[in-house]
């Protein structure tokens, strides 16, 4: 997949968030977006995957040569976000199932070997309004790892994460940067790998 940003800019009111991103990201790659708290990374991102219309310019995708359709794009990008909802009425049973009736699971795995790579097994049973925060995290970056995408979307993906957890997602982000297009939010260098291209929002801001 390749992903082709041109001119692009997103303003509120008065204010630039970012302008005049010109890029191609390819794939494999991995690119983190680094910036400080409020710099608008999160917005970049969610420009990125189609969610917010840009102020100007455009955002294309492209598998071998041929252009995805908007109306497409959800069928190639999985999202994980700390701001993204689950459903709290489902069990974990119920959420990766209801999941997975929209999305293919990667690498052909099962639902059952889905849970249990999520380490999450003891709480299979559980009903999502009753775990913890990290618990909804792993949960979150769970479903986007196993989905079978071509992109995919992480913002501040360890937020929440103990010490454990964090571990847990470097070895599964490990697994898929070398397959997929990656693109990780982030203001700490341990979310994302050493070979990562740094694409700082800072130097698209209006004035840089």
């Amino acid at each position: 997949m390749r992903l082709i940003a041109k001119n692009l800019s997103k303003r509120f009111n008065r204010e630039w968030i970012f302008k005049d991103l010109n890029y191609q990201f390819n794939t494999p790659g991995t690119y983190a977006i680094v910036g400080p708290n409020g710099s608008g990374k999160s917005t970049l991102l969610q420009v990125l995957w189609g969610q917010m219309v840009p102020s100007v310019g455009s955002v294309s995708f492209e598998i071998n040569g041929l252009k995805i359709a908007q109306s497409d794009l959800f069928k190639h990008v999985a999202i994980a976000t700390p701001y993204m909802d689950l459903i709290d009425e489902f069990t974990l049973n119920e959420m990766v199932k209801f999941h997975f009736s929209f999305k293919e699971i990667r690498d052909h795995k099962s639902l059952e070997e889905v849970i249990e790579l999520l380490e999450l097994n003891h709480a299979r049973d559980k009903v999502i309004a009753n775990f913890s925060s990290g618990m909804r995290q792993r949960l979150k970056l769970g479903l986007a790892f196993y989905s079978q995408c071509s992109a995919l979307f992480l913002d501040e993906p360890t937020t929440n994460l103990d010490r454990k957890s964090m571990d847990w997602y470097s070895r599964h982000l490990e697994q898929v940067s070398d397959k997929k297009l990656v693109f990780i939010a982030s203001n700490q260098d341990h979310e994302y790998p050493p070979h990562a291209h740094e694409i700082d929002i800072l130097a698209y801001k209006k004035g840089y």
